[in-house]
């Protein structure tokens, strides 16, 4: 089965380059756009160094929501690594959104937190992040709280979309 390659971007507020990476564009459900990577893909954050992800993984780019969605394969110790971001915008073979740090995150052993809380208060004064920006990302947080820890769809088991990669 072949599939189109799309280009992950995820940026900081100020428009710089957080991670990005290549992916394959899987196809699309009720709950959005999934694509996925193999096992050894590489990606990098920001200018830094390529990382190579020992498992593979799929992600899930709602279309009208404020997050984006992992689901890493096992044995990845993280099952699921929710970025709280700006709703994905698609345009010419990229998928770009803006990552606002809150990180909704379950682990394998079943432990599900929110991470990266003092990064968001540090990055809302430092890239002066409007009112709504700041409340969508807040809301959206706990409603992923909510969805990932009752296993709601799509966070109930591992997506089949897993099995394009694996």
């Amino acid at each position: 089965m072949s599939h189109e390659i799309v280009n992950v971007v995820y940026r900081k507020y100020d428009g710089s380059l957080h991670w990005h990476h290549r992916s394959l564009l899987l196809g699309e459900d009720e709950h959005g756009v999934w694509t996925g990577c193999v096992a050894g893909t590489s990606g990098r954050k920001g200018a830094g160094p390529m990382v190579t992800w020992s498992d593979a993984f799929v992600m899930l780019f709602p279309r009208d929501a404020w997050w984006t969605a992992t689901f890493n394969a096992a044995p990845n110790k993280t099952e699921i690594y929710c970025d709280v971001s700006t709703v994905p915008e698609w345009r010419d073979g990229e998928v770009t959104m803006v990552d606002l740090d809150l990180d909704v995150i379950r682990m394998r052993d079943g432990r599900i937190f929110l991470d990266d809380e003092d990064e968001f208060e540090e990055h809302r004064i430092r890239y002066a992040y409007p009112c709504d920006v700041i409340d969508n990302a807040r809301a959206a947080a706990a409603r992923l709280m909510k969805a990932v820890t009752a296993g709601a769809t799509p966070f109930a088991t591992a997506p089949h979309w897993l099995s394009h990669v694996t």
